[in-house]
């Protein structure tokens, strides 16, 4: 067995301890959960794995608690790494695959616990967002193991669930990706969890959720709306705006925010602010602190490569005089868009607020079908600045920065908090709803 060595300095040591405070502040690791494994050629062209220490603290990690390891070794024994290397280690040998992440997800374990009797394999997870759904595909699978830490079975069954996916579950314990990147396996847990979210927020609102999955599954064209970019696993360093020091400043600060509040999970939803002829663009607008993403400028104009997302901020731009747009991905409104008012058997068309401060800002947010036109948002952006459209995120609009625009996103999200948490006490949402609310 290679003799393991304790150190980490520069771009590697910076990226892991990014992503270990973004897995804390984000909630999917508790003090001292979870671990990050890459596999990387290092300067004497050797394959190793690094990997963090068993018991270290992710949100603060420091030089030594990351592991280098030797890739061909096969016995790691116990020492200093992580309790997981085993699994982490037969992940990082799939094909196409140089980083792993375990996190424990807790809004997804808790939307797949059951009390059935043990053993025995649990419902494997459907997600009913977007984003899970396109990112992570229809099935994600759910495994029971009597032993759900550095067990022989885990380290057999793991990878191979992640041969075919890019995510699995560990029932009643965690959650773990693969990536190209650590970055890409950090998305698709937070994706994976904001699905839970979504599911969990569902199940509060008393909507039936086996109802809306086998309506996704039967049809998820009609279910969302266009499907999201594929995750680039390139490009977070690009700034084409680097020398405009209180716009590039804006944008990062409104990256910070969607991460930290839970608006959009990580390197999802968009944001842009209108040029003369160009649009400084961010398309993964959930950033948080010394982890960046893309911060684009480009032709304001429509072009014929540019994908669903980026279309969008152009149609809205084109057909208003509105100065910036953000796209966020919030599960309360995602499983808002989805409530009928009991006694109704369709969604309802508006999200009403029934606190103080939403009742100020908002008499109603309309929620648009999946299949809305750019012209019907555009409408709707007109007249409210914020829309919801069902399966398909959040669109807010301001008339000058950034700023102004986040706080639409922020608001629903609070908005949307009360009604669930109304309905869960079971309180009549009718009845507190302001009257002019009804008449709208």
């Amino acid at each position: 067995m290679s003799v393991p060595k304790w150190r980490a300095t520069g771009a590697l040591l910076r990226e892991f301890q990014a992503l270990g405070r973004a897995s804390l502040l984000n909630d999917v690791q508790d003090s001292h959960s979870g671990n990050m494994a890459v596999r990387r050629t290092n300067e004497r062209g050797e394959d190793e794995i690094v990997i963090t220490a068993t018991g270290s603290q992710k949100g603060d990690l420091e030089p030594s608690q990351i592991c280098f390891l030797s890739a061909a070794a096969t016995d790691f024994g116990y020492y200093k790494a992580s309790s997981e290397t085993d699994i982490h280690a037969r992940i990082l040998k799939l094909p196409g695959v140089r980083a792993s992440m375990h996190a424990h997800l807790k809004d997804l374990i808790l939307a797949t616990l059951d009390d059935a009797p043990k053993p025995a394999k649990p419902p494997d997870f459907v997600p009913v967002d977007p984003l899970a759904w396109h990112h992570l595909g229809g099935v994600i699978p759910v495994d029971w193991f009597a032993v759900p830490s550095g067990s022989p079975e885990l380290a057999r069954v793991i990878p191979e669930r992640l041969a075919e996916h890019p995510l699995t579950i560990i029932f009643g314990h965690g959650a773990m990706a693969k990536g190209r990147s650590l970055r890409e396996a950090f998305f698709r847990l937070c994706v994976g969890n904001y699905a839970g979210a979504v599911v969990r927020a569902l199940e509060r609102l008393r909507i039936d959720v086996g109802a809306v999955r086998r309506a996704v599954t039967a049809d998820p064209g009609r279910a969302f709306a266009a499907p999201p970019a594929p995750y680039a696993a390139e490009g977070d360093d690009r700034s084409d705006f680097r020398d405009e020091e209180e716009i590039l400043k804006e944008f990062v600060k409104a990256g910070h925010r969607i991460f930290e509040s839970r608006l959009s999970p990580f390197h999802t939803g968009s944001m842009s602010v209108r040029g003369v002829d160009v649009m400084l663009y961010a398309p993964k607008a959930s950033m948080p602190r010394d982890v960046g993403g893309p911060l684009l400028s480009v032709p304001l104009a429509a072009a014929a490569d540019d994908d669903a997302e980026a279309a969008v901020h152009k149609a809205i731009y084109a057909g208003s005089d509105f100065q910036s747009v953000m796209h966020c991905h919030v599960a309360e409104a995602e499983a808002s868009a989805r409530y009928a008012y009991p006694g109704e058997s369709v969604p309802a068309d508006r999200i009403v607020p029934i606190d103080a401060e939403g009742s100020f800002l908002y008499l109603v947010i309309p929620v648009l079908a999946p299949d809305v036109p750019a012209a019907g948002l555009i409408r709707a952006l007109h007249e409210y600045k914020v829309a919801v459209v069902r399966g398909g995120g959040v669109w807010a609009v301001g008339a000058q920065s950034l700023s102004e625009v986040l706080h639409h996103p922020s608001s629903l999200r609070e908005i949307c908090i009360y009604r669930i948490g109304a309905v869960e006490r079971g309180l009549d949402l009718r009845r507190m709803e302001p009257r002019k609310a009804s008449r709208w």
